[in-house]
């Protein structure tokens, strides 16, 4: 076993309608600086965030979802954001922001497989 190293991450949220402060786990961000990665993965379940809001449009949280993890990974096609070095990408896509899709709260843990713990996140607090 690998020795374990900190890592952060942040659930992200969709909340089709932001006024009403109601919203849905739908991914997450993992951030492992002694691992050099940065990931974001996400599972949308359509008829819970059609449950918040009838007339959301579905396919834009998905294309906001991609968004995050093109700038995760940093494909240059998706804007300035994505050029950045991992960790101002994390601090950059953890930032608040008033938006359909936007992060919770900065978590901490250990890891030594932070592919499998990303998992792990979606597993424990999306599906």
């Amino acid at each position: 076993m690998s020795e374990l190293v900190p890592f952060d991450y942040v659930i992200l949220r969709a909340a089709p309608r932001i006024q009403r402060g109601e919203f849905i786990n739908v991914g997450a961000v993992l951030y492992c600086r002694g691992l050099d990665f940065l990931g974001a993965a996400w599972d949308v379940d359509p008829d819970r965030l059609k449950a918040l809001d009838p007339a959301v449009d579905v396919d834009v949280v998905c294309a906001s979802l991609e968004h995050i993890r093109a700038i995760c990974a940093g494909d240059p096609a998706v804007g300035p954001a994505a050029s950045t070095g991992i960790g101002e990408r994390f601090r950059w896509l953890a930032a608040p922001r008033s938006t359909v899709v936007h992060p919770g709260p900065i978590h901490s843990g250990l890891t030594n497989d932070p592919a499998a713990d990303l998992d792990r996140l979606l597993d424990s607090f999306v599906r």
